[in-house]
């Protein structure tokens, strides 16, 4: 469905067990995501922020509930359908880069798309054109070993958008850098999701970077009420 928001949580459930028994994360969790709007997540550790965005992305099955990605109920696909969906319409950015070290910048905003069968000039092209959006022209060819922190998380962002995904889900993206490049690395981020109408739920402790975006949601008692 077209029209269908690129992302929705319905009652959501999550539950895990532990030595001191059943665990209960989330319960009746519901949220929705329009396109082009940036959604921020604050809440405290351990309330189950994680655990919403890897259900999101289908990263995890939830107990209950449903997850619908442009429509689609997610829940009782099998896992090849589930990675297919998260290669083509959900892009990741977490608080570590995680880039390959043993590739260029380049080459690894490349993979992705040849594992989403995209010919390699035209991947290649993709990855130039997005790198130099976060003004990393002429770092291309570079290892991220000889990468600023704030450089391997503008690779890092470029990468998760290398598909063009319809949601994009970042954990505390620019927790592990210092005051100042975090706030560029996050503007060059909201730029980049507003100017492609992607879907984004964007987990932050930060309340000043929360602010910027366009409603701010928090986690109580396992459900999703605004913060």
């Amino acid at each position: 469905m077209s029209d269908a928001p690129p992302l929705r949580l319905e009652s959501v459930a999550r539950r895990f067990r532990t030595e001191a028994g059943e665990l209960t994360v989330l319960t009746g969790a519901e949220l929705t995501l329009s396109a082009g709007e940036i959604v921020a997540l604050v809440a405290p550790s351990g309330t189950g922020k994680s655990t919403l965005l890897h259900l999101a992305g289908l990263l995890e099955r939830p107990d209950a509930g449903e997850v619908f990605v442009a429509g689609r109920a997610a829940g009782t696909l099998s896992d090849d359908a589930r990675t297919a969906i998260r290669r083509t319409a959900i892009g990741f950015v977490y608080q570590f880069h995680h880039l390959l070290p043993e590739f260029t910048a380049e080459e690894n905003v490349v993979l992705p798309q040849m594992a989403n069968a995209t010919p390699r000039p035209a991947a290649e092209a993709r990855a130039r054109q997005l790198l130099g959006s976060f003004g990393l022209e002429g770092r291309g060819h570079h290892r991220p070993g000889r990468l600023s922190g704030g450089e391997q998380q503008r690779v890092a962002i470029a990468r998760a958008l290398a598909n063009a995904p319809r949601i994009l889900l970042a954990d505390e993206p620019t927790g592990n850098l210092d005051v100042g490049t975090s706030d560029l690395v996050f503007e060059e981020l909201l730029s980049a999701v507003r100017g492609q109408g992607v879907a984004a739920l964007i987990a932050t402790h930060n309340p000043a970077l929360a602010a910027r975006m366009d409603r701010v949601v928090t986690l109580r008692d396992g459900r999703v009420v605004p913060g």
